[in-house]
């Protein structure tokens, strides 16, 4: 595969985890790849309630330190971008506007997940026909 593969990552809260750096590491080194970093604006707490569009902020805090730490890290990241605030929305947006080879899509764990309450990685996969790496983060 001479090409490189075309990655979509999808975080928000778990954005600057080390499990998701770790996870594009590993990535990298299974061959040549480029990511493009989607941060949904999902906003959580009681935020969510107020203004379900009140998490852009938020989303563009996380786009700008993240994308800051992969380059520093020296991966091979295209764009970083924040997405609509239902995570699936902006997953489906993306991949309609652009060819991804595959997705890594990085949540919190389990107990306090809203993207796996949803099943967010299964739906991902079911909607954009593309393989998807999970990521369990922790909240930064």
């Amino acid at each position: 595969m001479s090409a490189e593969a075309r990655v979509l990552v999808v975080a928000n809260r778990t954005a600057e985890c080390p499990e998701l750096l770790d996870a594009l590491r590993t990535r990298t080194m299974q061959g040549p790849c480029q990511f493009t970093l989607l941060v949904p604006s999902t906003p959580h707490g009681i935020a969510w309630a107020a203004d379900m569009h009140g998490g852009g902020e938020e989303a563009e805090q996380h786009r700008s330190a993240f994308l800051a730490e992969l380059r520093e890290e020296g991966l091979n990241v295209d764009d970083a971008k924040v997405g609509d605030p239902d995570p699936l929305a902006a997953i489906q947006d993306e991949c309609n506007f652009h060819d991804y080879d595959e997705l890594i899509v990085s949540t919190l764990p389990l107990h306090i997940s809203k993207w796996l309450k949803v099943d967010l990685p299964r739906k991902a996969e079911a909607a954009t026909g593309l393989p998807v790496r999970h990521v369990v983060g922790s909240s930064t």
